[in-house]
């Protein structure tokens, strides 16, 4: 499969239910543009993944990649090191507030959906370690098992498994952790699209 294959219809799917537009005005970390916004350095990162990347250092590969720029309908993208910088400026909060920017195209999709999937909605919770050999990374804690790494908790919507939250813990902490207040965060997202 060549790497750009799929790319100008996700594109066309990003631009026409306003992906963008939405991260730009709901996650400001920029003070200026030049010449990327936060949503050109999020959505390379996610085109980069579909692409196959699996690091930031491919980035590479898709900047020198024609067939790939020409599916974005660009010139150029940001390189792996101007994307390690925008990520470093990402703090917790700057996460949660991209989770809700996702949220505003999310629920334009969902109001297409055929009436019976309002009926009901499965919100799933999962705490998983996710071990790294790297103890002086930031953010990462040893758990009772004596691994080190993060625990993140992720939320899902059990009837499309897509992510409504995803938050990075220590591996130290417990599995219910932050559960409730994401919980009633996703009820109400449910909520607001309809959903029982």
């Amino acid at each position: 499969m060549e790497a750009a294959d799929g790319l100008g219809i996700v594109l066309q799917l990003v631009r026409r239910l306003g992906v963008a537009e939405s991260i730009n005005r709901r996650c400001p970390i920029l003070t200026l543009w030049m010449p990327y916004s936060e949503a050109d350095h999020d959505l390379n990162i996610a085109f980069n993944l579909l692409a196959g990347g699996m690091c930031l250092e491919h980035l590479e590969l898709r900047r020198n990649d024609e067939a790939n720029l020409d599916a974005l309908g660009t010139q150029r993208i940001p390189d792996p090191t101007t994307a390690g910088d925008f990520c470093r400026r990402f703090s917790a909060w700057n996460v949660f507030v991209l989770h809700e920017a996702f949220h505003e195209p999310r629920l334009k999709v969902w109001r297409q959906q055929p009436e019976d999937f309002f009926d009901l909605a499965v919100i799933e919770a999962d705490g998983t370690m996710v071990e790294t050999c790297g103890e002086k990374k930031e953010d990462i804690g040893l758990n009772h098992k004596g691994q080190w790494g993060c625990h993140p908790l992720v939320m899902t919507l059990a009837a499309t498994r897509e992510v409504l939250y995803l938050v990075n813990r220590p591996g130290n902490r417990p599995s219910h952790e932050q559960a409730a207040a994401y919980f009633d965060r996703s009820i109400d997202l449910c909520r607001r699209a309809g959903l029982a």
